[in-house]
């Protein structure tokens, strides 16, 4: 009788493969997972970056916010940056007629915010902050869960890093 080979895999190779399978993907699952969190947490700390600058650029500019408490005869004090809790921050306009909310922050569950100084204070026409010369002024933000962190300094002079 002539017997005919036939080529297959046998059960054991197939199960060997998916195991493999299985520990790449779990492995990049993971690694994915973990850069992830480290994007949302750096995308956070640019977004309240950009949000001193904009307080700062108001601040230096001049800007009043379209609010009976600005208006003539009201004076632009300036703007600050007030951390009202471990997830939320606010831009406040700070007029001789009372504050103006210009901008109000909740961050993600995941990401709690605390300052060294609080509020930060951006004073009008290049007259520097409320910041103290010999300590810059750091916003830490701190990934739940994680070791992740960032910090933000905000020094007299209003340079933002």
């Amino acid at each position: 009788m002539d017997r005919k080979h036939n080529a297959a895999y046998t059960l054991i190779e197939i199960l060997v493969s998916l195991t493999i399978i299985g520990l790449i993907f779990g492995i990049g699952y993971v690694n994915f997972r973990d850069f992830a969190r480290r994007q949302a947490l750096a995308g956070t700390a640019r977004t309240i970056k950009g949000a001193l600058r904009l307080a700062q650029e108001q601040a230096l500019s001049g800007k009043k916010p379209a609010d009976v408490r600005c208006d003539s005869p009201n004076t632009l004090i300036g703007y600050y940056f007030n951390l009202v809790s471990a997830s939320n921050y606010r831009l406040v306009a700070q007029c001789s007629g009372g504050d103006v909310i210009t901008k109000d922050v909740t961050l993600a569950a995941d990401i709690t915010l605390s300052s060294s100084q609080n509020p930060i204070t951006f004073k009008i026409l290049g007259e520097g902050t409320n910041v103290p010369q010999a300590t810059p002024a750091t916003i830490t933000l701190t990934q739940v869960g994680t070791s992740n962190t960032a910090t933000i300094t905000v020094t007299a002079g209003g340079e933002i890093k």
